[in-house]
């Protein structure tokens, strides 16, 4: 398998659960898969953080506002492998309920990862909401 294969095999297995589990409520595996080496950033669709106070922060408070998630799809979009350092780019395809009301919306978003130690690491979110 080659560094491309592997990193996309975590994307479509580690990294999808994580995001599921935060629309049902569940912060955990989420932070579990971020950086606790600095910098880390997330320039969000509803709200931004820097360092990891503030990503404790925003991931509690999304846990909070996220539950009963019927539908989460990212379509990749882009994705490379450099050394040790990844991205992806692609649309999140969203429905759940956010503060008890269901929604269902698409965000564009952007990560950048490190491999770390223990595997891969996102380092920094971008997300904004796609309008038509």
């Amino acid at each position: 398998m080659s560094d491309r294969s592997d990193f996309l095999d975590w994307v479509k297995t580690s990294l999808y659960e994580a995001e599921l589990a935060i629309h049902n409520g569940d912060a955990g595996p989420r932070r579990a898969l971020w950086s606790r080496k600095e910098p880390v950033s997330v320039l969000g669709a509803w709200r931004n953080a820097t360092g990891q106070q503030e990503l404790d922060e925003l991931f509690a408070s999304l846990a909070k506002q996220f539950s009963n998630c019927t539908s989460y799809r990212f379509e990749l979009v882009s994705y490379d492998v450099a050394g040790d350092m990844a991205y992806t780019a692609g649309l999140e395809h969203t429905s759940a309920s956010v503060d008890g009301e269901p929604r269902s919306y698409v965000l564009r978003a952007t990560q950048v990862y490190r491999r770390e130690d223990d595997g891969w690491k996102v380092a920094h979110r971008h997300g904004d909401t796609v309008t038509d």
